[in-house]
């Protein structure tokens, strides 16, 4: 190797060097600045659920989201008739615990014809604030303003029974 070679070398080594650094820097030593003065690194967890910002080095501001849990807007409401439904062989068809989406049923699944897989939707009034995502189909003469939620057994949703309500059309 000649001396440039070395030089381009130590340069680059250089560079990732600092990205790394500056990069993580936040990370290794921060301070949050309110309006009364500094805040403990302790009460950081409270700051982010009041405020949403963080100031790194005092003068920097930093966006904070909670990827965990998003903001979902309704997009559109709709009235369905909600049904329920289980991984019976009754009720479904040679996989009943693979969805028509391709994955395992779980709790928070909806069938439903209209709506395309991986839609989030709300039942508010026997739901609250509980997101379903659709990841499975029905019979075709259900129609699309029907939906089924899964349930762990034949009897809780034999149970649950049929309920017209409504739906919130998410976009998260």
């Amino acid at each position: 190797m000649d001396i440039d070679q070395k030089q381009g070398k130590k340069i680059i080594l250089f560079f990732i060097i600092a990205g790394i650094l500056v990069a993580g820097a936040p990370l290794f030593e921060f301070y949050l600045i309110k309006a009364n003065g500094k805040v403990q690194p302790e009460d950081l967890s409270i700051i982010l659920q009041e405020n949403k910002l963080v100031f790194l080095e005092g003068n920097t501001l930093f966006s904070v989201s909670d990827p965990s849990e998003p903001e979902a807007k309704v997009v559109r409401t709709i009235a369905v008739v909600a049904t329920a439904y289980s991984s019976s062989p009754l009720e479904t068809d040679e996989d009943p615990y693979i969805t028509a989406a391709g994955t395992w049923v779980r709790e928070g699944i909806i069938a439903n014809n209209y709506l395309p897989f991986g839609t989030k939707v709300k039942i508010p009034e026997l739901y609250g604030d509980k997101i379903f995502t659709v990841e499975d189909r029905m019979n075709w003469k259900k129609g699309n303003y029907h939906i089924d939620i899964w349930f762990a057994s034949y009897w809780e949703a034999k149970e649950f029974g049929a309920k017209r309500t409504y739906i919130e059309i998410l976009e998260i």
